[in-house]
Parts: structure tokens; sequence; C-alpha cells
């Protein structure tokens, strides 16, 4: 067993891009945890798709052995996390896991929203941190300002700050000595029970659920019987090991120590991060704190672009679920798209990823429907429900109110485009709480929006406005009563509920255009005129009409009397009439491909 002086637990937090994982790498190799032959670029980052995106998805723990200037040996606990808003529960997990964490920023960039909001999140959990100043080796790098931010907008002493490059491996022996001489010991390992946290959990096909854990009092070992004190549910301990990065089995956890416990339980679902494990025979009176079940912010229907791939989509929804708890799923049909599911995500970057893994690794062709937010909805009754699809939306007669999710935005901005943010935020629906000033060049705007409006185009906007030197964070901000109203798409006097969405009364008429718009430039033409409105109830928005084919009936006529040609015409018209009535317009499936692939930039 270490000695809980000589274990050290940290975390790399910083905003996306600023070189956590490059950083990481360097840890990896001064610390000699992985071969020189094995080593390669990003090895914490398993997935090719955080590869590509150079982001973080899931986290991944690993524990090095230190030998540091005095020739005493250090266990070091690194806990690497996801950098996106999207995930930063999961990110305040890992960070309760540690003692420590290094706040990177990058030296050309200088502080962004995500820096200030995971600095926030590692003061709150009580942290030590230790900033440092990362990429001093880029051409652009200015060091000086980067420190005033660090004083100005962190209100941490500058001269607390290592200057590193991950890609030189500059300063990265600087940056273990701090980890050794600031961070302090294990905390709370006297309590008189066994308590350990879960901040990650996988799904492995041989073993069942591995749960990622951090423990704080009490040791564990092969064959222990645990509890999960969220809802008592009993667990066996099959194995238990560290991660150096690959798993390596060991005897014992012991109190300080970062590593995974292999379970007899089949579903991720059944754990949740965040709980706290104690020992099923003497448990704990109190959980570990911070503990808060995760929910769905977003929700979109996903279904297959061919229907007879829907097998394979349950099947690959299945298998996605095991490994990632927080997605919620359950079937839904829509008479336009045919079977699919209703599923829920943390946010925008989790929806795209989730898509994304589906396109690849199970290899299916998908289509989304355009996303929504969970709505309270209050009925005259005073019965009260939330609401995530278009299609339950209530009668216009029986509502009370609906209430819509907010945010409080922090975006980071240079000084120059602050008037074009502000034209942005209040054209969705937002306003402008304050504003701080950061630095000469850069400011921060705080602003209230409504979560529905940033869900597609806001943070593209956001880059282009701002030339990419933009940045923004967000936290939920609560409920607000709003003017929202269900718009219908009528094809031929037809509801298409693949169309359906709910937008803002003052919003509706120009959204609506927009879409008949396009479904007039997609539709094909029929041998009648076929009308596409936007509706709100009873009443119409916007229309457009898609013109007939026309068959030139007077051909046949020459010269003689106007009259000849006229009764043609007026039989033809006649027919026409005839044909709307009981024509049915069948929208095929690319028109839909089409329109929900495109909305997003509408």
């Amino acid at each position: 067993m270490e000695s809980l002086a000589n274990i050290r637990n940290f975390s790399i937090i910083a905003h996306v891009d600023h070189g956590k994982t490059t950083l990481s790498d360097r840890l990896l190799e001064l610390t000699r945890t992985v071969d020189q032959r094995l080593m390669k670029d990003q090895l914490l980052d398993s997935m090719d798709l955080e590869r590509e995106r150079g982001i973080t998805i899931k986290c991944h723990p690993v524990s090095m052995v230190y030998r540091d200037a005095k020739g005493k040996e250090w266990l070091i606990n690194l806990i690497d996390t996801p950098g996106h808003v999207d995930f930063s529960y999961e990110v305040s997990r890992s960070l309760a896991a540690c003692e420590g964490a290094l706040l990177l920023i990058d030296a050309a960039q200088g502080v962004e929203a995500q820096t200030v909001a995971n600095a926030h999140l590692a003061t709150a959990q009580g942290l030590t941190i230790i900033p440092v100043i990362n990429k001093i080796d880029l051409p652009s790098a200015d060091v000086e300002t980067a420190m005033h931010q660090i004083e100005d907008v962190l209100t941490i002493p500058s001269e607390e700050a290592i200057l590193a490059s991950g890609k030189t491996g500059q300063g990265i022996n600087d940056i273990m000595e701090a980890i050794v001489a600031r961070v302090p010991d294990p905390r709370w390992a006297d309590y008189p029970a066994t308590r350990i946290l879960i901040f990650d959990s996988v799904y492995d096909s041989y073993k069942g659920v591995i749960c990622y854990v951090r423990v704080f009092s009490g040791a564990i070992k092969t064959g222990d019987t645990l509890m999960l004190m969220s809802d008592g549910t009993r667990i066996q301990v099959k194995e238990v090991g560290r991660f150096s990065p690959k798993m390596k089995p060991e005897p014992v956890l012991y109190p300080g120590n970062v590593g995974y416990i292999v379970t007899n339980i089949k579903s991720v679902s059944e754990v949740k991060i965040g709980d706290t494990i104690t020992d099923a025979s003497k448990p704990a009176q109190d959980m570990l704190p911070g503990f808060k079940a995760v929910r769905p912010m977003v929700f979109s229907g996903i279904y297959p672009i061919d229907t007879n791939d829907y097998g394979k989509l349950t099947a690959g929804m299945g298998k996605l679920r095991l490994n990632d708890a927080a997605l919620t799923y359950q079937q839904e049909s829509s008479a336009a798209l045919g079977f699919g599911f209703r599923c829920g995500f943390l946010g925008l970057l989790h929806m795209e990823i989730v898509q994304e893994r589906l396109r690849r690794e199970y290899d299916l062709d998908i289509i989304s429907t355009y996303p929504s937010v969970v709505y309270k909805v209050t009925l005259t009754d005073g019965t009260m429900y939330e609401m995530d699809n278009p299609l339950r939306f209530p009668d216009p007669s029986q509502l009370d109110k609906i209430e819509e999710p907010i945010i409080k935005a922090h975006i980071h901005t240079p000084n120059n485009y602050i008037g074009d943010l502000l034209a942005l935020i209040s054209e969705k629906r937002g306003y402008c709480d304050h504003t701080e000033t950061l630095d000469p060049t850069r400011i921060m705007i705080v602003a209230v929006l409504p979560l529905n409006e940033i869900l597609i185009d806001f943070n593209d906007r956001l880059k282009s406005i701002t030339r990419g030197y933009g940045s923004m964070d967000y936290e939920m901000a609560g409920y607000q009563e709003s003017d929202l109203v269900r718009m219908d798409i009528l094809v031929n006097s037809e509801p298409v509920d693949a169309f359906a969405s709910i937008v803002h009364k003052d919003k509706a008429e120009g959204r609506g255009r927009v879409l008949c718009e396009k479904l007039k430039d997609i539709l094909p033409r029929q041998l009648f005129k076929i009308a596409i409105q936007a509706a709100i109830g009873g009443k119409v928005v916007a229309r457009e009409t898609v013109g007939a084919y026309r068959k030139d009936v007077t051909a046949k006529c020459y010269g003689g009397d106007i009259t000849r040609k006229r009764k043609l015409l007026e039989k033809q018209k006649e027919g026409k009439k005839r044909m709307k009535q009981i024509g049915n317009v069948s929208i095929p499936q690319e028109a839909f491909v089409s329109i929900l692939k495109n909305t997003s930039s509408s």
C-alpha cells in the first residue's frame, strides 16, 4: 500500500483545442508509462472521431510513477476530462475525483470562455489550480497578455503560472515538480466507512460494465460485495485494477487510488456517474457530494433512410446505449419517415457524435428531425407536463402557459465585433445581461438566451461574425414563460408530421415562408396544383404553390371558332378540379432528407 502522502490525483482542464491531450502525451513519455515504440499522438483519445475533431469525448484515467529531483517516488493519477460544454457534468465528476487541476491556457489565444467555466468548476470543488501557459513555441504566442489575463480574469497570481510547450516538451519537468509540490494529499481518507466515487463507466462485451473509480476511504478487492448508494443496488466485484494506460489488474485498491472495478452489472444505464459505492455489510451514512441524475436537454427523431435498416438501427442504438448512459431513446413512428426513435441528448455536440457514430460504426444512413428542447406545459385545468415532441403540443384552447428553458451564455470576443454579436443575440430573442472587459482587445458578453434558439446555427454564426476568434460557454438558467406555438406544414391540405416544429409566435411566419419555399423547389410537380402551407392552428401564415403539368388539349384545333378551344379548356379544368379532390401527394424520401438536412442552415 502506497503512503497517502506519496499519491497525487490531478486533472487537466482547458478550452477546446488548447493542447490537453498533447500535454498528457508528454507526461506519459516523461514518466515512461508507455514504451516509446507504442507511443503515438493523442494516445488517450481512443476513438477515431476524437482524433479527427481534436476533442475528448470520453475521459481516460492513467496512473504514472514519477521520480522527482530528490529521487523520491510518487504515484500520480491523471484523470483526463472531456472539454465541451455538453459534458460539463462528467467534467465536474472527474474533478471531484482529484485534489488538483492543471489549467491550460493557449499562449496564442489567451483565456477563453471554457477556460473560465472550467476554472470555476475546479474552484467550486475546492481544487488547487496550477495555471500552465501552453504552446509558448508558437510564433504568435503572447505570454505577457496571457499572464495578465490569468490575473485579471481568473484572479490567480501570474507568478504561479508555468510556461510550457506540449509539442516540444519544454517545461514538462516543471509541471511534474509543481504537481508533487502544490497538489495536496488525497482528501477524506479518514472517513470511517468505505466511499468510492464512480466518475465514468464503459461497457465491455466480455467483462460487462467497468466502473472508473476513485477510492476515497476503505479498500476494495476482488470478491467484495458493494452497494450503489443512490438506489441500493448490490454489486459483486469480479476484478479491480489500475490504468497504465491499459487496464492492469491489482490485488487491492487503497484510499487515494484511481482505478477500475469490473462488476456483474450488464447495462451502463444501471450505473450512474457521480454515484458513491460503499461496502454492502457496513454502508456509509453520507454520499460523496455533487451527485445528480443526468437529464437530456435536446431531443430529436432519428430514422433510417432505408426503412429496411430499422432492425440494424435498433441494434446500433442498443449497443451505443451500453457505452453512453446519457443517451435516452424510445421507439416512435412517423407517417412520412416510417419507424425510428425519439432520442434525448445532453446537447448539440452529443447529438452530432451519436449520429456520426451510428453512420460510421454501424454503417447506417440516417436522417434526424429538427431538434427540440424540453418545454414545461401548464393546462387550464392545472395539469403540468414536460413536452419534447411538437406532436404532443396541446390544443390552444386548453393551454394556460408554456415555459421554455433558458441559458446564460458567456461569450468571449475581440472588441470590434461586439455590435454584430449584440444584433445576433437580440435576433435570437436574447438580451445582454452585462459585459466585462478582459484586456484592451477582448471583452466578455454575458447574455441570456432561450436554449431553443442556439440549437442550430448560433455557434457557427458566432464563429463567422468574429472571424473564428469568438468562443462561448453556457449554463442552464431555469425556465421562462414564452409565447410559443406549434407550426404545421400542410401539403395539399394534409399535415406532414415530420416538418412540425415549435416556434416563437413572432418567428413563425419567417420560418414558415422559408420551409414552404424550400418544399416548392423540391416537391415533384403533379397534373394538378399543389398548395404548400405553413399553419398555426387554423391560421395559414405562409403559402407557396407548385404549378401543375398542363397537357396542350387545344393542339388539335387548327383555326376554327374560339368557342371550340374554350370548351376543351373548360373540360380540362373540370378534370383537374376532380383530380385535385381525390389526388394524393406522396412526398418522396429525397424531399425529407433535403429539407431536414438544410433546415439547420435556415
